[in-house]
């Protein structure tokens, strides 16, 4: 029975587990129609690092960059307040020294050219490449490593609450239009570590539940694991956000959509770690016999 200190979370699980299905569905969509706004990372362009001996006006060199006709450039501090980083998608090399010469001309001895560099398409699609890669081999070490310290039912539900993850954070950068970029995809990695520690503390509480509460059925047994856990899944969750958010407001442009893809994943894990995974546990029908290891039959010698 459940008790009034247990919450129900399984009573609902057939819907918000629709809602889950309803956000990837909506996300690869987007993702095959809108499809990501790649950074300059990805897509190859100018990248010009200028430093000033005052704090540097970012408002007047977005002007003279419009007045040229660089209208998507993007300016922004880099560090220092002194420091100013300018970024803009092109595939011509000499871009960059010509950005250089037109700020400096604008602003006289006030700047100095620190860096000047030109990031090919070539490498751009291979950092893309690279990184897809990287991600999906995280994914199946964590499915090897779920499947051989629990079970592969486990292993499943935590597979498919990360690929939610990923694809719906995927799907928010992709239907904003927002910028995507080599930050965005480390913050996709730290997301997966994140849903996973929050799945691996639930699914622990439930293994250890089906061995102590012989009576109780899988139902009852996920909703008092989660509750038991919820406690401290709230504090992780809301201890993070607290940091992200100060990142986001306060960190700069140039931290922010690392920030906002923590912020996304770090809500979106919560959720999938209750509905999505324990769901699916529930769908596939978890047994305490599936976690007992096969028995080794041993060969009797019949010889006489």
């Amino acid at each position: 029975m459940i008790t009034d200190k247990t919450i129900n979370f399984m009573a609902l699980r057939k819907f918000f587990f629709a809602v889950a299905v309803v956000l990837m569905i909506g996300s690869i969509a987007s993702l095959a129609i809108k499809q990501l706004n790649l950074g300059l990372d990805f897509t190859g362009g100018a990248l010009v690092e200028l430093n000033y001996t005052s704090p540097a006006d970012l408002e007047a060199i977005r002007a003279t960059l419009r007045e040229e006709g660089w209208d998507d450039a993007i300016v922004q501090n880099f560090g220092a307040s002194t420091d100013v980083l300018i970024r803009l998608a092109s595939d011509d090399p000499d871009l960059g020294s010509q950005i250089a010469r037109l700020i400096q001309n604008e602003d006289g001895s006030d700047v100095s050219i620190k860096r000047v560099e030109f990031i090919g398409p070539q490498v751009g699609e291979e950092l893309r490449d690279k990184g897809g890669l990287g991600m999906l081999l995280a994914m199946a070490g964590i499915l090897l490593y779920v499947s051989l310290r629990f079970q592969m039912k486990f292993a499943v539900g935590a597979i498919v609450a990360l690929v939610h993850d990923v694809i719906f954070t995927l799907g928010f950068f992709s239907i904003l239009g927002l910028s995507f970029d080599l930050t965005v995809l480390a913050a996709l990695l730290a997301v997966i570590g994140y849903s996973l520690n929050d799945t691996i503390v639930v699914f622990d509480r439930v293994r250890e539940n089906l061995r102590m509460m012989r009576k109780a059925d899988l139902e009852e047994i996920i909703n008092v694991s989660t509750t038991q856990t919820l406690a401290r899944t709230l504090a992780t969750s809301a201890s993070t956000l607290l940091v992200l958010l100060a990142l986001y407001f306060f960190g700069g442009e140039n931290i922010q959509g690392f920030a906002l893809a923590l912020i996304v994943g770090v809500g979106v894990g919560t959720y999938s770690s209750i509905y999505v995974s324990n769901g699916l546990l529930m769908t596939m029908n978890l047994t305490r016999e599936d976690l007992i290891p096969p028995q080794i039959e041993e060969a009797v010698d019949d010889r006489p």
